[in-house]
């Protein structure tokens, strides 16, 4: 079965770092598309940011230029490097991922369990 396991996140301070990491596990094919989301309290979940599995990403707008998302793709990883951070960007952050499958033989969405980011002032 196939899981996505995030790592990484917990406190910060505003103007610091802090690093995400969702490792994919499981027997499968190929990995398409990997995204981080976020919900915050009271908001809708939103993309932050995508890599293609050509290595194309696109950002938020709201991250653009403090957040750098990777991959590694003979590990099948995903990493989000938030850098200046705002109290704003305190959510729930979640992995997302495009995912074949061993069986059944098409592309499913997968989600990890969510990491918690909180950033003080």
């Amino acid at each position: 079965q196939v899981q996505l396991v995030e790592s990484g996140g917990g406190l910060g301070q505003a103007g610091g770092s802090l690093r995400l990491s969702c490792a994919v596990s499981g027997t499968f094919v190929r990995v398409n598309d990997m995204t981080w989301y976020r919900e915050a309290p009271g908001k809708e979940r939103e993309m932050v940011a995508t890599i293609t599995r050509s290595g194309s990403t696109n950002y938020s707008g709201s991250v653009k230029g403090r957040f750098t998302i990777s991959r590694d793709y003979a590990k099948d990883t995903m990493d989000l490097q938030m850098n200046t951070l705002r109290p704003e960007d305190t959510a729930v952050y979640y992995c997302n991922a495009m995912i074949l499958p061993s069986y059944p033989g098409y592309y499913q969405n997968f989600w990890g369990q969510g990491t918690q980011v909180t950033v003080t002032s």
